[in-house]
């Protein structure tokens, strides 16, 4: 009898644990829906389908649970209903954490699909009204268009502001560096020489510039003539 009972109780733990696989994989599918932003107006077939399949296999759980209880129930002078307790008080706790998720998942789907047919009902009251109310529309259109042409202007606002930041810097850096320049020749200045020096480097780029303009004439002019 002992035997026996072992033999049962082993079979409907493993139908248990098959019946808990198959409701974790329909759930990640049946959680899609739960993630959508546009579900369909109405549930689909296989929205449906998926719910009854999860609704079936958490019955069908609850029954194996019990059978599972009665077993127990048989051998409670056995040395071995204590495992077997722990075994079936976990059937029992994954069984209640599927139904509340089912639950959730469940309202979370109705609740998105709510929220878009509210939206979907709002826009077709909205383009409803416009078509009965031309002047309305157009009095809609107008304030739309204005408040694009205020967003534009903000972002010209913007444009001209760092425009002008960027001029004021860059006036900043000219006083700094014809600053530097005064420093520079103011010391210049007062080297012995160096006026000198910078004088006779003056004439020298002039005469250069001389002798490459005659140059460059000239080549100009025999280019001309042997044309």
């Amino acid at each position: 009898m002992a035997s026996s009972t072992g033999t049962g109780w082993a079979q409907l733990r493993q139908q248990a644990r098959s019946l808990e696989t198959q409701t974790e994989n329909l759930f990640h599918t049946y959680a899609q829906y739960a993630s959508m932003t546009k579900p369909p107006p109405t549930p689909a077939e296989e929205e449906l389908r998926l719910e009854s399949q999860l609704k079936d296999l958490l019955q069908r759980r609850e029954t194996l649970i019990a059978q599972l209880s009665r077993l127990l129930d048989s051998e409670a002078t056995l040395t071995s209903s204590a495992l077997k307790q722990n075994n079936l008080t976990r059937h029992r706790e994954i069984l209640t954490d599927h139904r509340r998720e089912l639950n959730r998942l469940t309202s979370a789907i109705a609740e998105t699909r709510d929220r878009a047919n509210l939206l979907s009902n709002v826009r077709s009251d909205i383009d409803a009204y416009r078509a009965s109310n031309p002047a309305a529309a157009e009095a809609d259109y107008m304030l739309e268009e204005r408040g694009r042409i205020d967003q534009s202007h903000s972002v010209m606002d913007g444009v001209l502001s760092q425009a002008y930041a960027i001029n004021e810097n860059f006036g900043l850096q000219r006083e700094t560096l014809a600053s530097v320049n005064r420093r520079i020749v103011g010391a210049a200045s007062k080297v012995p020489g160096v006026n000198h020096l910078i004088g006779k480097i003056g004439s020298k780029r002039r005469r250069d510039a001389i002798i490459l303009g005659a140059f460059v004439g000239f080549c100009f002019l025999m280019l001309l003539i042997f044309r």
